[in-house]
């Protein structure tokens, strides 16, 4: 992708960044990346280089313990950024986190020591890393309400519905694995709750993909 491209998709993906200086110094400053499905951008434990600005395609991003066990924190979907990757770049820590895209994505990979200047030059920039902060403490809030106060059964159509909603799709490639390992249970409780919508003609499932049905 060229630089005006580059450019152009910036003003249109992101129009918070309403300052044409901003954008010319992403686009002559970002390396831009298209990444295959199932690639992982981000391992907890490792320190931040770049910060992603996804134009298109959409990352999982994972919370990790010590003892390696995962759970699904949120999306980051096109015109959006990780706030908790701008977080460690900016106190200088490793990650916590683990972010794998979930489709080819495209992404503007930002290098971590140009941030310093984006927030000392551009208010547009701090506009959106404010954005960034408030709209994934929600999601972080409501997944961890999923946990607190919904059962399983709730939490699992939910699931279904947001990846359906963020990959523009009915038909999801999936297994029951890994379900259960982005919500945190084991892939028999996974397995019982599926045929249980099934029976109910909320989805229909194939090897490897599950048809949402009547579960929107």
């Amino acid at each position: 992708m060229t630089t005006p491209t580059i450019k152009k998709a910036l003003q249109r993906i992101f129009p918070i960044f309403d300052q044409i200086e901003l954008v010319d110094d992403l686009a002559n400053n970002a390396q831009y990346l298209k990444v295959p499905s199932e690639t992982r951008l981000l391992e907890a434990g490792a320190y931040i280089k770049v910060i992603p600005l996804v134009l298109s395609g959409s990352v999982k991003v994972f919370r990790q313990d010590e003892e390696g066990r995962e759970a699904l924190l949120y999306y980051i979907l096109a015109g959006q950024s990780c706030a908790m990757t701008i977080t460690s770049c900016m106190r200088r820590e490793k990650s916590t986190l683990k972010a794998i895209t979930q489709e080819e994505t495209e992404l503007l990979a930002l290098p971590s020591q140009f941030l310093y200047d984006l927030n000392k030059q551009y208010p547009s920039w701090q506009n959106f890393v404010y954005e960034t902060f408030n709209g994934r403490f929600n999601e972080v809030l409501e997944a961890l309400d999923n946990v607190i106060f919904h059962k399983m059964d709730d939490r699992l159509a939910n699931y279904l519905t947001t990846k359906s909603s963020t990959l523009g799709a009915r038909i999801l490639k999936i297994s029951h694995q890994e379900i259960a390992d982005d919500l945190a249970t084991s892939r028999e409780v996974i397995s019982r709750l599926l045929k249980q919508f099934e029976k109910r003609g909320l989805l229909a499932m194939q090897r490897g993909q599950i048809e949402l049905v009547t579960l929107q």
